[in-house]
């Protein structure tokens, strides 16, 4: 499955991803740097093979991360 190959804290940040956050938003509620938050966020896009956001959204609803508005 495409989540077991992500790290607890980049489970994080998808989700965050998937709730819209922005990179400074998710940042300050994880009290990091917002280069820490980009560089998660790359790792996963390569581990995911994820080229974009809307990437990354659609295989969090589609794994069950995170609901779809109106679930």
């Amino acid at each position: 499955e495409a989540l077991a190959r992500l790290t607890p804290r980049e489970r994080q940040i998808l989700t965050l991803v998937a709730q819209g956050r922005s990179n400074k938003e998710m940042a300050v509620s994880l009290g990091v740097a917002v280069k820490t938050v980009m560089a998660h966020r790359a790792n996963m896009m390569d581990k995911l093979g994820c080229h974009n956001r809307s990437k990354l959204v659609q295989l969090a609803i589609r794994t069950g991360l995170v609901p779809m508005e109106g679930d």
